[in-house]
């Protein structure tokens, strides 16, 4: 299986499980990796026969700057479905960062990243 990635998409959501992380919001970071057949894509040099990245990014972006959820699981698998929605996609998997997320200690990232497939 072939693979196409995006990786570091931005963008800003109010996602977590305290007030303030509701209230002001964070930057949360989002990488994609799908798995399809990009054969047919390459041999009629063809964009219809692939995935628009740029429109897939677009609908990435929106999601998490949509609708609040207390877990990054469930807004890593919020943008799964998003991505197995495009044909072709056999499988998705997705890792979100939330680098600033409310932890005492000093630390580098949080994320969470999870594999699903049509299948």
């Amino acid at each position: 299986m072939d693979r196409v990635a995006l990786r570091g998409l931005r963008a800003r959501g109010h996602h977590g499980v305290f007030p303030e992380e509701r209230e002001k919001g964070q930057t949360f970071l989002v990488d994609v990796v799908l798995g399809l057949d990009t054969r047919p894509a390459a041999a009629d040099d063809d964009l219809a026969k692939t995935v628009h990245y740029g429109v897939l990014a677009e609908e990435v972006v929106a999601v998490v700057e949509g609708e609040p959820v207390n877990l990054i699981e469930t807004l890593a698998e919020r943008i799964a479905q998003v991505c197995l929605k495009h044909e072709g996609v056999q499988e998705v998997e997705v890792c979100v960062h939330k680098p600033d997320a409310p932890i005492q200690v000093p630390f580098g990232d949080v994320t969470v990243t999870i594999t699903r497939s049509r299948t």
